[in-house]
């Protein structure tokens, strides 16, 4: 399974594409970060991005498209943001005909780390480990969008066979 990350962001997007199945290592395809100007036009913004995930989606085929589930913070601009390059994704996405799911943050950090509640530098560390990489990516928002892609890889998988089993008539065990 090739699952494409996005950690959405209006000043920056992390994008990260990571190809494997539970119970196998895991790899690193390819990882990035769109950056945009807070000075520049919103709509020119949106289109970066936008222009950006189409890119990758077209060159790296993923299976599935992994985005950030935005939850309510403190900041109502972040949350804003966040959403509307979230939403960008999910079209582009949906345009080319690839499935969007969506993770909680504390979904990601337990599927990676085992703690719902890890820091961004417990979450770098293990996407660093699993990936067999010889430094963190960085900034935070290129490791944030690879630990989406493993969390989908992982659960992706789990929630496929469970989908199958209850189309065939049966229960999974």
């Amino acid at each position: 399974m090739r699952v494409l990350g996005v950690d959405p962001g209006l000043t920056r997007c992390g994008l990260g594409v990571v190809e494997g199945s539970p119970g196998r290592p895991l790899t690193l395809v390819a990882v990035d970060v769109v950056r945009t100007s807070a000075d520049a036009d919103l709509g020119e913004r949106l289109l970066s991005i936008e222009q950006r995930v189409d890119e990758w989606l077209r060159s790296h085929a993923p299976d599935t498209l992994a985005v950030e589930r935005v939850f309510s913070q403190h900041n109502v601009r972040t949350v804003m943001g966040t959403a509307q390059a979230s939403g960008v994704a999910a079209l582009v996405a949906a345009r080319r005909g690839v499935p969007v799911v969506t993770h909680t943050p504390s979904e990601v950090k337990a599927a990676v780390s085992g703690n719902g509640t890890a820091d961004k530098a417990q979450v770098a560390a293990m996407v660093t480990r699993l990936l067999r990489l010889d430094a963190r990516p960085k900034p935070a928002d290129a490791s944030d969008a690879l630990a989406l892609a493993i969390c989908q890889v992982w659960r992706g998988a789990a929630d496929q066979r469970l989908r199958a089993a209850a189309a065939a008539g049966g229960r999974p065990r």
